[in-house]
C-alpha cells in the first residue's frame, strides 16, 4: 500500500501536469483558432474594402470617360452645326450676290438705254432745228422766186398780148404735135439698135456666167431647235426658280422657248451669231449633264470662242474659194460673219461668193480686170456684217469699211453703186450690179412672205392702171412681168413707147423688187364687118 501510494503519488503529478499541458494546448489551439478566425475576417474585410475601392475607382473612371465622350460628341455636333450653318450662309450669300449682280446688270442696261435715248433725242432736236431753219430759208426763197416770176409773167403778157395760160397752151400744143412722133420714132430706133447689139452679147455672157457658177440655195430662219434626250431635261435647263434659263438668256442675249413641244427647246434671235453660240452652249450642257450658272458661263464662253474660230475659218475659205488674196484680216473676219447673215432667206456669204464668181466670169468675157471684179463682188455686201450694230444702210457702211482698210477706189465705188445709190461710172461697178441681180433673182435664191408678195403684185397693177389710156393690167410670172392692155382710141402706136417709159420709171421709183420687171403694152384695133 505504501508502495502503491508512492506510486500513485509519483504518477499523479505527472498526470496533472499532462492534463494541464493538454488543457493549455487546447486553450492555445482555441485561442489560435479565434485569432485565425479574426485574422481571416479582417483579411476578407480588407479584400472587400479593396474591391470596393477598386469598384469606386472604376465607376469614377467610367463616369469620367462618359463625361469626356459626351463633351467630345458635343463639340463634334457643334462643329457640324457650324459647318452646316456656314454652308447655308455661303449658299445664301452666293444667291444674294447673283441676284445683286443681275440687278446691277439690268440697271446698267437701263442706264445705257436712257443715255442712248437722250442722245437720240438731242440729235432729233438739233435736226429739227436745222430743218426748221432750212424750211424758213426755202419759204423765203420761194416767196422771192414767186415775186420775180409774177413780174416776169406780167412783162411777157404785156409784150405778147397773150395771157400766161394762153401762151402755155399754144406752145405746148405746137411742141406736142411736132415732137411726139419724132420722139417716139427716135426712142424706138435707139432702143431697137441697143437691143440688137446688146441683148445678144449680154444673154451669151450672162448664160455662160450662170452655167459656170452653180451655187446651192438654202432658206434660213431666225430660230434653231435643240433636241433633248427627254422632257425631264427641260426642268434642269430652267433650274431652280428659273436661274439656269435666266443665266443662259443673259449671257447669250437670245430667247429660249420651252413649251409643249416634245423633247425640244427653241432658240430664237434675229442675230444668227448669238443664236449659234446659244445653240452650241445648250447642246454642250445637255451632253455634259452639269447645268448650273457657273457651268453655263464657262460653256457659253467656250462656245463663243468656237463660233469666232468658225467665223475666221469661213472668211479664209471664202477668200480661197474665190481666189481673192491680200485682204486685211479684219475684212476676212467680217466675211466670215456673213455666214451667219441672211437676206430674204439667202445666205449672204454664199451670195457674195456667187457674185464674185459671176462678176469674174463676165469680166473675163469683156476683157476687164478679173481679180478686181472678183474682189469687188466678194466685198459688195460686207456692210451687212455690222449693219445691225452701225447706223446707216449696208451700202454706206460697206463703202466706209472698204475705205478704212484702204481698198482700191474702184472696189469702193462698186460697193457704193451696186444698189444704184450712186451712178455706176466703171465697168466693174456695172458688172457687180448685174451679178448681184442675177444671184438674187435666181429661182429659189430668195424668199419672201405671202403678204409682201401679194402687196407687190397689187402695187404693180395699181401703178399700171393709174395711167390714162390703160384698160387693164395683169401682173404675171410671180411679179416679174406686167402686161398692160391699152385703149387703142386713146393711145396710138407711137404713144405706147412713151407710156411704157413712164410706167417703168414709176415702178423703179415706188417699188422694191429683186431682179427686173418686164413691162409689156398690148394695143389691138379690130375692124369687123359682115358680107350679106
Amino acid at each position: 500500500m505504501a508502495g502503491l501510494g508512492e506510486k500513485i503519488q509519483g504518477v499523479l503529478p505527472i498526470n496533472i501536469t499532462l492534463i494541464i499541458v493538454i488543457i493549455a494546448a487546447v486553450i492555445l489551439c482555441a485561442a489560435a483558432a479565434v485569432i485565425g478566425f479574426n485574422q481571416g475576417v479582417a483579411h476578407r474585410k480588407k479584400i472587400a474594402e479593396a474591391q470596393l475601392g477598386s469598384a469606386e475607382e472604376q465607376a469614377k473612371s467610367i463616369i469620367a470617360e462618359a463625361e469626356k465622350s459626351a463633351s467630345a460628341k458635343k463639340r463634334e455636333m457643334m462643329l457640324e452645326a457650324k459647318e452646316e450653318n456656314q454652308k447655308l450662309r455661303a449658299q445664301f450669300d452666293a444667291e444674294v450676290k447673283e441676284r445683286r449682280n443681275e440687278l446691277n446688270r439690268q440697271e446698267r442696261r437701263i442706264a445705257q438705254k436712257e443715255e442712248n435715248l437722250d442722245k437720240k433725242t438731242d440729235n432729233l432736236e438739233r435736226k429739227e432745228q436745222s430743218y426748221n431753219q432750212k424750211i424758213k430759208n426755202l419759204e423765203a426763197k420761194e416767196a422771192e422766186i414767186a415775186e420775180i416770176k409774177e413780174q416776169q409773167m406780167a412783162l411777157v403778157e404785156k409784150i405778147s398780148g397773150l395771157t400766161a395760160e394762153e401762151a402755155k397752151e399754144l406752145l405746148l400744143k405746137n411742141i406736142e404735135e411736132t415732137t411726139r412722133h419724132e420722139a417716139a420714132v427716135m426712142v424706138k430706133e435707139i432702143e431697137q439698135e441697143a437691143k440688137d447689139n446688146a441683148e445678144r452679147n449680154a444673154k451669151n455672157i450672162v448664160a455662160l456666167s450662170i452655167q459656170k457658177v452653180a451655187a446651192d440655195h438654202v432658206a434660213e430662219t431666225t430660230v434653231s431647235v435643240v433636241n433633248l434626250p427627254n422632257d425631264e431635261m427641260k426642268g434642269r435647263i430652267i433650274g431652280r426658280e428659273g436661274r439656269n434659263i435666266r443665266t443662259l438668256e443673259t449671257l447669250t442675249g437670245v430667247d429660249f422657248i420651252i413649251d409643249d413641244t416634245p423633247e425640244a427647246v427653241i432658240v430664237s434671235s434675229f442675230d444668227p451669231i448669238r443664236r449659234e453660240v446659244a445653240r452650241l452652249a445648250l447642246e454642250k450642257l445637255i451632253v455634259d449633264g452639269r447645268i448650273h450658272p457657273a457651268r453655263i458661263e464657262e460653256t457659253v464662253e467656250k462656245s463663243r470662242r468656237e463660233v469666232e474660230a468658225v467665223i475666221k475659218q469661213e472668211g479664209e475659205n471664202a477668200t480661197f474659194e474665190t481666189g481673192v488674196h491680200g485682204l486685211h484680216p479684219e475684212l476676212v473676219k467680217l466675211l466670215g460673219k456673213l455666214k451667219f447673215r441672211t437676206s430674204y432667206g439667202q445666205n449672204v456669204l454664199k451670195h457674195s461668193i456667187e457674185v464674185s464668181h459671176l462678176a469674174g466670169v463676165m469680166a473675163g468675157e469683156l476683157g476687164v480686170d478679173v481679180n478686181l471684179a472678183k474682189r469687188a463682188g466678194l466685198l459688195h455686201d460686207i456692210g451687212k456684217a455690222v449693219d445691225h450694230e452701225v447706223e446707216g444702210s449696208h451700202v454706206t457702211i460697206g463703202a466706209d469699211i472698204a475705205k478704212k482698210f484702204r481698198e482700191n477706189r474702184d472696189v469702193v465705188h462698186a460697193i457704193m453703186a451696186h444698189h444704184g445709190d450712186v451712178e455706176a461710172k466703171t465697168i466693174v461697178a456695172s458688172l457687180i450690179q448685174a451679178a448681184d441681180a442675177i444671184s438674187a433673182a435666181r429661182p429659189g435664191a430668195r424668199r419672201e412672205n405671202l403678204e409682201t408678195y401679194i402687196k407687190r403684185l397689187e402695187k404693180l397693177e395699181e401703178i399700171a392702171d393709174s395711167f390714162n389710156g390703160v384698160e387693164k393690167s395683169y401682173a404675171i410670172q410671180a411679179g416679174r412681168e406686167v402686161r398692160i392692155m391699152i385703149k387703142p382710141e386713146v393711145i396710138n402706136d407711137d404713144g405706147m413707147i412713151l407710156v411704157a417709159k413712164d410706167i417703168v420709171k414709176r415702178i423703179e421709183t415706188e417699188l422694191e423688187y429683186p431682179g427686173q420687171i418686164k413691162v409689156s403694152l398690148i394695143r389691138e384695133t379690130r375692124a369687123v364687118d359682115y358680107a350679106k
